[in-house]
């Protein structure tokens, strides 16, 4: 009996318990809603980067008919520069498989922009993310500038970092230097990173931003929290292009 009535502890605790290793990135509307956003940066040839960003502004409508493009962007520092950067939104996987083929199929795309441009491309990239339950896409309230800054955690997926990451994410968006357009969380990449879209009205006023939260004494305690789950970082500065729905 008291065997019993020793494992029937043991199983009602480990009952409460599991809740609490449950991060916000792995609970709630992701894991109903089937949206995705793809993740797309191609490698131009330096002499081809404006005859590229032209001819997709003159043929984006043929793009935009088949999904909904989110955002375009020139990288302007961080790494290799002569890039564009650009986000597509799908509904599950399904669509984007009808859109890839309906895109192969339509003669005036292929004619007129992809055919004529695959020889200005170097590399192409993608990576499939998923919005993180906590935050909604954001759109600025003007013409600005935009930061993605891309973490690489430690394995262990949100259940180890993701709270963590949140509460350091939330401390920066509190000071009000800046604006959170979106957090993103690979699928299909490299996992365990995190995409992170900010948007300021210039570089400087980025700048200035940056400068005050380094002396906030809740972001440094937020991120001294989150960094023990961190192996990398890297930033992107992004010019939004004229045809872009994120300015």
């Amino acid at each position: 009996m008291l065997v019993l009535r020793s494992a029937l502890t043991r199983a009602l605790a480990s009952r409460t318990l599991a809740p609490q290793v449950c991060s916000s990135f792995a609970t709630g509307p992701r894991q109903y809603d089937g949206t995705f956003y793809e993740f797309r940066t191609y490698y131009l040839k330096p002499s081809k980067m404006n005859e590229f960003l032209e001819n997709f502004k003159k043929n984006a409508h043929l793009r935009t008919a088949h999904s909904e493009l989110v955002g375009y962007w020139s990288v302007e520092f961080g790494g290799r520069i002569n890039k564009v950067f650009h986000i597509w939104k799908y509904d599950n996987f399904a669509h984007r498989t009808e859109v890839r083929k309906a895109l192969a199929k339509d003669k005036e795309w292929q004619e007129q922009f992809l055919i004529p441009n695959l020889a200005l491309i170097d590399k192409q990239e993608s990576e499939i993310t998923y919005l993180v339950p906590w935050c909604k896409i954001e759109k600025p309230p003007k013409e600005g500038v935009y930061e993605l800054a891309t973490f690489q955690m430690k394995p262990g997926g949100p259940a180890l970092w993701g709270d963590a990451f949140k509460r350091a994410v939330h401390a920066h968006v509190n000071l009000g230097y800046t604006k959170l357009v979106g957090v993103f969380h690979t699928e299909y990449g490299a996992l365990n990173r995190v995409h992170v879209l900010w948007w300021n009205e210039s570089a400087d006023s980025r700048a200035a931003g940056r400068h005050k939260s380094h002396e906030d004494p809740r972001v440094v305690a937020a991120v001294r929290e989150s960094v023990n789950y961190l192996v990398s970082q890297q930033n992107m500065l992004l010019i939004p292009t004229s045809f872009s729905p994120l300015k």
